[in-house]
This record gives C-alpha cells, structure tokens and sequence, in this order.
C-alpha cells in the first residue's frame, strides 16, 4: 500500500488546521491557465465551419480523438478523480503512475493540483470555500446564471490557490506523483504534438499532422474539458436527486457516456469513496468497469463496490 491508495484528511499544523488558500499563482502559471482554456475553445468554435464548409476531417482524425479521448478522460474519472481524490480503490505502482499520466493528458491541470482543488470541493460542497459551486452567489435567475459561469469556468481563472500541504499531504509524500506533477507542462505538449505526429504517420503527409493536432489535440481536449467542467455546473444545479447527499448534486443522464458515468454525480457526493456512481438499473458508468478490469487483472484491489447496506443508508425516503 502506499500514501496514494487512501485520501488524506486535512492535514493540520500545532496551530490547528493549515489555511484553505496557500498564496496566488504566479503571472505565468495565470497565463498558462488562460492559454490552456482558451485555445481549446477556440478550436472548438471553429471546428464546424471546418469540418461542414471545407470538410477537413478524417477518419484518422476521428480515431486518434476517440483514443486520446478515452485514455485522458478515464485518466481524469478513474484516476484523478475516483483513485487519487478520493480512494476508491488500491492500485499497484505501475497503474498509479499510468492513472496519473493519462490524466495530465487531458489538459486539466497537474495532479496534485486538481486533488487538492476537488477535495476542497468535497470539503465544503455547494457552501462558501467550494472553488465551484454554482449557488454562491444566490438562487435569482441573475444570480444562477453568474453561478453557471462561474462553477463552469470562471472559477479557473481565480489566481487563489488551494493549500496542497491541507488538502493532499498524501500525494506530496509520493515521489512518483511529485514527479509526474512536475512534468505536467511536458504532458501537455505531447497530448498535442503526438496526435500530430500519428496524424501524420497514418495520412503520410502534413496536412494529416495538423488536421489531427486540430482534431485529436485541440479540439478533443476543448471537449472533455466541457464535459468534466460539466459535472461542476450542471449536475450541481439540475437533476434527479434520489440519495441524501448535503449539496445540491445530481443526476444527469444525457451526461453518462461523455463523461465516463461521473454524471451519477447525486450518488457520488452522496458517498463519495464509492467506485461505482451508476449503481442503478440502467445507469451506464464505463469508469466503474474499467475499475472492475483493473481488479480482475490484479492491478487493482480493496475496490470499494456499493453494497445494499450503503445503498439503503444514503437514499432518500419517498
């Protein structure tokens, strides 16, 4: 077992807990932060008129996207987010360090970060000190629509930074993690430069390369990024709420496939070291069977499945 295979409580100092904020970024990491954002989404904005006006895609495009799509996106629900945040599972080295690259290839910030951010949302969901919460500034239709913006991106280009020394000593502690942590700007440039470099391989020409770093880089990334900003707005403010959870998370299902089934997002705050956020009849949450794979092979254990019992305690009463 190591640090990372368990979340950490806050961690406190002989003063009592250590402060929530730990400073601003720095001027260039502000910058990186709009230019990784902003990019995408421009990339995004013009990936219709290109694909219906002038019809640059192609199937190598499509299939380079669908796979850098899949292993970042799983590499945020599965390993930022279901193993590093909150512990659902044990994972053996090589995974760990797997779940924590695949994950900075989806552009959303270096691990440690992104932890430490989402266990402060945990630590105080939907009430003041969540860095996304859609409810901060009210329930008028004015105010809900300066929450939308802000819980879906705005909250990204806030210069605070969460205090990792409170929120994840566990991770701080791994040296593996500190070090993928400190590539991240080496991961980005290769989740653009190495759909590029297959683009071209497969087409044998440059337009092939800059098609799928268009495609498969920019616009693939814009996309989970919307996805996953997704499960902050929406599922906060709209949905089916069937289990107790103390926030206004919920449920909402045309979300389920993009988002690898985090938008079972009720369920997850309702019991947030569950491996599975789907757990009923129908709900599809592809994270929870790559889960249930890794612990067939033997890289994963300890998985903690819903069981009835957990499942009776968190439903509301009809």
């Amino acid at each position: 077992m190591t640090v990372a295979d368990s979340p950490a409580r806050p961690a406190e100092s002989a003063d009592g807990p250590r402060p929530i904020l730990d400073g601003t970024r720095a001027l260039s990491q502000q910058i990186g932060v709009y230019v990784f954002v902003m990019v995408p989404l421009i990339a995004l904005v013009a990936a219709i008129p290109l694909a219906v006006g002038w019809g640059l895609i192609g199937w190598a495009d499509v299939a380079i996207a669908l796979v850098f799509y899949v292993v970042s996106g799983l590499g945020i629900t599965v390993g930022y987010h279901r193993y590093f945040t909150h512990g659902s599972f044990k994972a053996k080295r090589p995974l760990r360090i797997a779940l924590a690259l695949a994950g900075s290839l989806a552009m959303q910030g270096p691990v440690i970060t992104w932890v430490a951010d989402h266990r402060r949302h945990h630590a105080f969901s939907d009430k003041e000190g969540d860095p996304h919460s859609p409810w901060l500034y009210g329930t008028g239709p004015v105010a809900l629509a300066k929450g939308f913006w802000h819980s879906h991106t705005g909250w990204l280009f806030d210069r605070d930074q969460t205090n990792r020394e409170r929120f994840t000593p566990d991770l701080l502690a791994d040296a593996d993690i500190r070090r993928v942590d400190s590539l991240f700007g080496l991961w980005s440039v290769l989740t653009l430069v190495v759909p590029a470099g297959l683009g071209g391989l497969f087409t044998w020409s440059w337009q092939g390369a800059l098609t799928a770093l268009f495609w498969a880089g920019l616009v693939r990334v814009a996309l989970l990024h919307h996805v996953t900003w997704s499960i902050n707005s929406i599922c906060h403010m709209w949905g089916a709420r069937p289990f107790a959870a103390r926030d206004r998370s919920a449920n909402v299902w045309p979300l389920a496939i993009a988002s690898f089934g985090e938008s079972w997002h009720n369920l997850h705050h309702a019991d947030p070291t569950c491996a599975r956020h789907g757990v009923k009849r129908g709900q599809v949450d592809i994270s929870a069977r790559v889960i249930r794979a890794f612990e067939k092979l033997g890289w994963a254990s300890a998985v903690r499945w819903p069981t009835e019992r957990r499942l009776q305690r968190i439903t509301r009463a009809s």
